[in-house]
């Protein structure tokens, strides 16, 4: 079943996870990543001192490479070592230094704040670490330093938060260090960025004066142009007044001249 194949692979994944930890802890031991490839499996192991992991003359990464392929049954496996980039943000390191130096004797909460200070330093944006067991007295208890801002739950939580676990053997018993880190690459979907105004100054070139001494000379042009067209126009309305005057002057003669004719009939024919 697809199920079962599932989970055969992580369980194997695990189990190589688990055998790299115990194997290469001193070498500050960073995680894992296991790539199937058409000419074998790639194993990538990061960690905070690749030249621990590779051995002289290669012979540690040569016995890892010999055991992954007899006891994981791993097909032509290949071991690539990786440093890491910024130690402080791998929650794995993280955690095997606190149990390091609670292992030498440090406080829990001195050692959890230092450690908190040097990932905050290192840019996170929040950062938890948990330590659990008998560190009080003969009960055990659990202890929990918080800063920054972390996601407990949801699709940020699992994509962004980075964790890491490690366990330390003291005297009254065995504790438990558990470091969550969210990296300051993480971008929650509610953060908005608001931009400030910016002013931006413009400097005026001799062609951007030509330009603009051109545009003003053609509206200087069509503005004269538009006042020459108004006073034709009014030349124009004026002769039409005047032939108008004149056409009015000649109506009224003519009307004046028959109304006289018709007065001259009129008395002609009352004297006959």
């Amino acid at each position: 079943m697809i199920e079962k194949d599932f989970v055969t692979e992580g369980l194997k994944r695990t189990k190589i996870d688990e055998y790299l930890e115990n194997e290469l802890e001193r070498a500050g031991y960073g995680g894992m990543d296991v790539q199937v490839t058409p000419l074998g499996t790639m194993v990538v192991v990061y960690a905070e001192r690749p030249g621990m992991v590779i051995g002289r003359g290669g012979k540690t990464v040569r016995a890892i490479t010999q055991t992954l392929k007899n006891d994981f049954d791993l097909d032509n496996p290949q071991v690539e070592v990786k440093e890491v980039d910024v130690p402080e943000l791998n929650p794995k390191i993280m955690a095997y230094k606190i149990a390091s130096m609670l292992q030498r004797g440090m406080h829990f909460r001195r050692v959890a704040y230092s450690t908190i200070r040097r990932i905050m330093g290192a840019g996170a944006q929040g950062v938890e670490v948990t330590i659990s067991g008998k560190i009080r007295g003969s009960r055990s208890a659990v202890a929990k330093f918080v800063e920054g801002y972390i996601k407990k739950c949801g699709e940020p939580s699992t994509r962004f938060v980075k964790e890491g676990f490690a366990t330390v053997q003291l005297k009254p018993g065995i504790l438990g260090i558990f470091v969550r880190i969210m990296p300051p690459e993480a971008v929650l979907p509610d953060k908005v960025d608001i931009l400030p105004p910016t002013l931006e100054t413009v400097e005026e070139t001799k062609e951007d004066v030509e330009e603009t001494s051109e545009t003003s000379n053609s509206d200087n042009v069509d503005v004269s142009d538009n006042e020459a067209n108004d006073e034709e126009e009014l030349e124009e309305l004026e002769e039409l007044e005047k032939t108008d005057s004149e056409i009015e002057d000649s109506t009224e003669e003519n009307s004046e001249e028959s109304t006289e004719e018709v007065e001259k009939d009129e008395e002609k024919g009352s004297e006959e």
